[in-house]
């Protein structure tokens, strides 16, 4: 199976989870889209459940779909988020945010009883970092921000270039929440607790993508078809 048929795969797994009644969480991305899709497919067939999407984009794919949609306003508490990652860990830290949704996927995993992360078997790392580190930011003083990041970085872990993203025109790229994104080049990162916390702690952040202690399991497809990993 080639990539986007092993995100389909896991896809198709995780529905398998999802039972009548329930409150989803609709996470963001091209894995995340094929769940959309599939879970689309039982609604039609009768599948009675209600959702929160995590994105407008993901917002539009649930509508035409045929899934009704609510807020966390409405439901504050949900059953389950599904939702991809762009690096899995150990333990199952996640990298997320490559596609600019990290704050609207953490509120929403967040308020999730589970999270389950789905993927191909291409984002499991033994140690996250190979993968840019979303940090969303405010416009607002971004230089003294992003000074602010690379002094507390260091004082955890080796630092490393923070790169302003810019969408295929070339223009800023800005968050559904109006924010801009500054993405950590590191490497690696050997203690994603520390650096989580010495992130958040700068004025200007809004949110990182570092999910710690927020998915519960994850669901890879590989070439050799779907496994499935459960945090301890």
């Amino acid at each position: 199976m080639n990539a986007d048929a092993q995100k389909r795969a896991a896809s198709a797994r995780a529905v398998e989870f999802v039972r009548p009644g329930m409150r989803l969480g609709l996470g963001t991305g091209s894995t995340a889209k094929h769940f959309v899709e599939l879970i689309g497919e039982r609604v039609r067939s009768g599948l009675d459940i209600v959702a929160v999407p995590t994105s407008e984009t993901t917002y539009a794919d649930a509508k035409r779909c045929g899934i009704a949609l609510t807020t966390l306003d409405e439901t504050p508490e949900l059953d389950l988020t599904v939702d991809g990652a762009d690096e899995i860990g150990p333990d199952l830290c996640l990298i997320k945010g490559g596609g600019g949704a990290l704050l609207r996927e953490k509120i929403v995993a967040a308020a999730s009883a589970r999270m389950i992360v789905i993927a191909d078997q291409s984002k499991m790392v033994d140690v996250l970092g190979r993968f840019p580190l979303p940090i969303e930011v405010v416009s607002f003083g971004l230089a003294a921000t992003q000074r602010a990041l690379e002094q507390a970085i260091g004082a955890v872990q080796r630092p490393g270039s923070l790169m302003l993203r810019r969408g295929k025109d070339g223009h800023v790229f800005v968050t559904d929440g109006g924010h801009w994104i500054l993405d950590a080049v590191l490497d690696r990162i050997d203690d994603p607790a520390a650096l989580a916390h010495a992130i958040s702690g700068v004025p200007g952040v809004v949110e990182h993508g570092l999910f710690i202690g927020l998915a519960n399991k994850a669901i890879f497809g590989g070439p050799d078809g779907v496994t499935i990993v459960e945090r301890s």
